[in-house]
């Protein structure tokens, strides 16, 4: 590489790394908001054919102690299920927690791929963690096509309000990462056939930090068979506390 090069990508690089390390302080703060993945506390399903009513549960709640509502839908009937969420902005996670393990920051794992829309998009079931082996239907826009490692990939990334959100797993997860898997959103103006994926910003999912969330899991078709060694690993607590 020139001496001009090397001036050129020195620059781009320290302003890459400095976008990563804001991100890493935003994460950490929506991490530990009141509504954040730490202070989940309880998910109660209601009973069959049963609407919250957020009001009348809300009463009289001490401080710090917020309501919010979830819809799923029965994986036997198809039926709306409605939950009650229950956060704390003190919970024992968020008391005990003391950051994320994370790789450091490596422009390698910036890489380039080619994105595929499906025309009227298309669903694939993804499994997930608390559904005992049932899996959930999720709409997936388009491919991504990418190599890694010298291996072609074809990833599904569904559609989360808007966004592309990959979930994915490697042979890092239960060794140095999280065990279930990571997730990465992935930008996407809705036009381009071509998308950048930053594994420096692959995040440990909500369900790493309470046993109160359901993550999908990573589809057989995005799991990469070399160790992905970018972005978050896992949550790190207090004497080894739960995250729950």
């Amino acid at each position: 590489m020139s001496e001009r090069s090397e001036s050129t990508a020195e620059p781009f690089r320290g302003a890459a790394e400095r976008a990563w390390e804001q991100w890493r302080t935003e994460r950490l703060r929506a991490l530990c908001a009141p509504q954040g993945n730490l202070a989940l506390v309880e998910t109660s399903w209601l009973p069959d054919g049963e609407r919250p009513d957020l009001e009348a549960a809300s009463r009289a709640l001490p401080g710090g102690v917020t309501l919010t509502t979830v819809r799923r839908t029965d994986l036997v009937t198809g039926a709306p299920e409605y939950a009650v969420r229950r956060w704390d902005a003190a919970s024992p996670a968020l008391r005990a927690f003391e950051g994320v393990e994370t790789y450091p920051y490596d422009p390698a794992w910036v890489l380039e791929a080619e994105y595929t829309p499906v025309e009227g998009a298309r669903k694939v079931p993804f499994e997930h963690i608390r559904d005992n082996g049932g899996s959930r239907e999720l709409v997936v826009p388009g491919d991504i096509a990418l190599t890694v490692g010298g291996t072609a990939y074809t990833l599904s990334a569904f559609d989360d309000d808007g966004a592309l959100l990959l979930v994915f797993g490697d042979p890092t997860n239960g060794a140095e990462t999280y065990g279930a898997g990571r997730f990465l959103f992935v930008p996407h103006d809705g036009e381009s056939r071509r998308v950048v994926l930053d594994f420096n910003r692959a995040f440990v999912p909500p369900c790493g930090f309470s046993d109160q969330y359901n993550c999908p899991m990573p589809p057989r078709q995005n799991r990469f068979h070399v160790p992905i060694e970018a972005g978050e690993k896992r949550p790190v607590f207090r004497d080894g506390s739960p995250a729950h």
